[in-house]
């Protein structure tokens, strides 16, 4: 556990631990992907760790990748993020907006449009919509005006979440979402300044963080990042050398962080994180949910390069990770059967350790 509980500075703040709550969509929005009030007291709960990270929220109408996905361009969404973001500071937590565009990770029956990608290359699998499971429909090309408006998107939804409390963003260029299509020769096939070789695939992403560091500083500003992750029909052949170019424009725009995601190409994710300058967040991923597999993947990361490590499922299930993991206390189990739905069922009703301990010497 070296290091796992000291404080460390990152960008102006200083976190009391180096363990960061990891993106999670988990439904409770309304249909339009306004946030219920039940977020509030979700992350509020987790306001222990390090940095919470929201789960993906969506910049427009058209970015949207899932029913029930969060969003925030309306004023109305605004509101209802600004009680979500002070109810952690009241906590005592930190809290950054995560900003993601599905692409063509999306579909019809959730906006009314076809959805947009670079390119027009459909992605295998089904649609998760408010009805029915279809499949994927062929995206439609993004034009150089829409790609400047979607960018536009990215750093107005950053300004918003800056001005409504939170401490900063982070940019989700990961996971087969818009930003990471354009990453790849294999969903990304344009011709013009966007398209071609490494510099014209990274240009969209590059474009996008320049725009959002110049709204909120650079140093309130994260990317991230899945090189040779395979979710949703994701393939990156040439990813060691597209992933160099990208970490070295990111790095000239001095952003403040990068946060790679398990089940990358993990000596990949190794090099760029001896290449990156200032603060790397990895999800270092795990076998069976349990404290001492948890604390080594943890020491693991940390010794490869890691300055903090992201944990997804053991905060869902657990409100209390750091202070479980620092007493080598149980994880609780979690149920996947309310990841997306359920109200406050299988989302605000996990046990804390205190009251977990009460119950079994009461």
């Amino acid at each position: 556990m070296s290091g796992l509980f000291d404080p460390v500075p990152f960008g102006a703040l200083s976190l009391p631990n180096r363990l960061v709550m990891s993106p999670m969509g988990r439904g409770r929005t309304s249909a339009d992907g306004t946030p219920l009030p039940v977020m509030a007291e979700y992350y509020a709960q987790r306001a222990a760790a390090g940095l919470v990270i929201s789960e993906a929220t969506h910049p427009s109408p058209v970015a949207v990748g899932h029913a029930h996905s969060v969003r925030l361009h309306t004023a109305e969404q605004a509101r209802a993020w600004a009680e979500i973001v002070d109810a952690v500071h009241r906590a005592g937590g930190r809290m950054y907006l995560q900003i993601m565009h599905a692409g063509r990770i999306s579909h019809p029956d959730l906006h009314g449009e076809t959805p947009v990608a670079p390119s027009a290359v459909r992605a295998d699998g089904t649609a998760r919509v408010f009805r029915g499971k279809p499949g994927y429909p062929v995206p439609r090309p993004l034009t150089t005006q829409e790609i400047a408006a979607t960018i536009e998107d990215f750093a107005r939804c950053a300004r918003t979440a800056v001005d409504i409390g939170f401490d900063g963003v982070e940019i989700h260029g990961a996971n087969g979402y818009l930003l990471h299509q354009f990453l790849s020769p294999v969903t990304n096939v344009r011709d013009d300044e966007y398209g071609g070789g490494a510099e014209g695939r990274v240009r969209f992403p590059v474009e996008v963080a320049r725009a959002v560091a110049a709204e909120v500083g650079p140093e309130r500003t994260g990317m991230r990042l899945s090189p040779g992750f395979p979710l949703n029909d994701m393939s990156e052949p040439d990813r060691a050398v597209v992933y160099q170019v990208l970490l070295d424009a990111l790095d000239a725009l001095g952003l403040g962080h990068v946060h790679f995601v398990a089940g990358s190409d993990l000596d990949l994710v190794h090099a760029l994180s001896r290449r990156w300058r200032r603060t790397v967040v990895v999800n270092p991923g795990t076998g069976p949910l349990d404290t001492d597999t948890t604390l080594a993947a943890a020491d693991k990361a940390l010794a490869d390069g890691a300055d903090l490590l992201s944990f997804g499922r053991q905060f869902l299930a657990n409100p209390d990770l750091p202070e479980r993991l620092r007493t080598r206390a149980p994880l609780n189990a979690w149920n996947p059967r309310f990841f997306y739905e359920g109200g406050g069922q299988g989302y605000t009703d996990y046990p804390v350790l205190a009251a977990s301990t009460a119950r079994r010497t009461g």
